[in-house]
């Protein structure tokens, strides 16, 4: 990570993207040391989509996560976050949003582990082989844990 500038820090949430526990995690990372912020929402692909054309539904999902989510999210971070809709598999999202933008670190906010797909996919294991930190915060957790 270069000291020459904030550290960006990619922060990857659907259904949790306005918990408590995001929030406190991204107030703690922004007290930490300078960072600046983006949310990654995943599209949310339902039904015949999930099949059929997985590219082509979901937005309107991800849009109201952002709308909904952003107000909080930049409370807790002290400034501005930008918010994206990536693709419905969160580990493509991750990684065409790493390659694209370079981010410096990745926070991953999922649900408890009995109801998480994306704990089931190993998805910060997985997300952590693009080489950057992850850090992974449990809806209902109070603290996160590096993965």
């Amino acid at each position: 990570m270069e000291s020459s500038g904030p550290a960006r820090v990619l922060v990857v949430a659907h259904r949790t993207a306005a918990t408590p526990a995001l929030l406190a995690a991204v107030a703690a990372r922004a007290a930490r040391s300078p960072a600046t912020f983006t949310l990654l929402v995943p599209r949310a692909v339902h039904g015949l989509h999930r099949v059929m054309d997985p590219e082509t539904g979901g937005d309107e999902e991800a849009e109201l996560v952002l709308e909904l989510a952003l107000p909080l999210l930049e409370e807790a971070a002290g400034a501005r976050v930008e918010g994206l809709v990536g693709d419905a598999s969160p580990l493509t999202a991750i990684q065409d949003a790493v390659n694209t933008r370079g981010f410096d670190e990745i926070i991953i906010s999922t649900l408890p582990a009995r109801v998480s797909r994306w704990l089931h996919l190993d998805l910060p294991s997985k997300a952590g082989g693009l080489g950057l930190p992850v850090t992974t915060v449990v809806a209902g957790d109070h603290a996160a844990a590096p993965a």
